[in-house]
């Protein structure tokens, strides 16, 4: 194997790692979610069953379950994206694309791709503002537990960030006569 095609293959496993490891991490947040609702019920139940046999509810709960339960959705949303878009399960319009030949269905993925890469970068840029100005300003949730906001708005960046990388991956592998879809992970 020459040189060239090495550092290709390497590069190539690389943005997969990155790509698994951001979905990765969009499971673990799901996870979290579960876990959180579950100990939410789990203590509401306890408290009804001690509403029931004492008279009063004893006034159980997790603070913030509700704030954090939304910080995990809004991470575990953003960081699945690119996993989800190199696996080829976001909706593809292959209806509207199975009329076309080759050629033109071809071309009309390389501009599909270098908008929505335009755009990523766009949204990916002014996330990453947003997040300086909540550090800077010490913007914190409303919650019972007061959380920076920064700290979930990091997520949305990272996801977003991973998403522009997969997103001109697929345009640059698309442009050389590349497949756009990793299904063999």
């Amino acid at each position: 194997m020459n040189t060239e095609n090495a550092s290709s293959t390497r590069l190539r496993q690389a943005l997969d790692r990155l790509y698994l490891g951001s979905g990765l991490l969009a499971a673990t947040f799901i996870a979290l979610i579960f876990l959180l609702v579950l100990g939410q019920v789990s203590l509401n139940a306890i408290d009804r069953i001690s509403g029931l046999l004492m008279g009063s509810a004893i006034g159980l709960t997790i603070p913030s379950y509700a704030d954090f339960t939304g910080f995990f959705l809004a991470a575990a949303s953003f960081l699945a994206l690119a996993y989800t878009l190199r696996q080829g399960e976001h909706i593809r319009v292959t209806l509207f694309l199975s009329h076309f030949s080759d050629r033109v269905r071809r071309w009309f993925e390389v501009w599909c791709l270098a908008v929505s890469s335009a755009l990523t970068l766009y949204f990916t840029w002014y996330t990453l503002l947003l997040v300086r100005e909540s550090y800077s300003y010490h913007d914190l949730s409303s919650g019972m537990i007061a959380v920076p906001i920064w700290i979930p708005q990091l997520a949305m960046f990272l996801g977003l960030l991973v998403l522009a990388i997969a997103l001109l991956d697929s345009l640059f592998t698309s442009l050389f006569g590349c497949s756009t879809v990793n299904k063999e992970s």
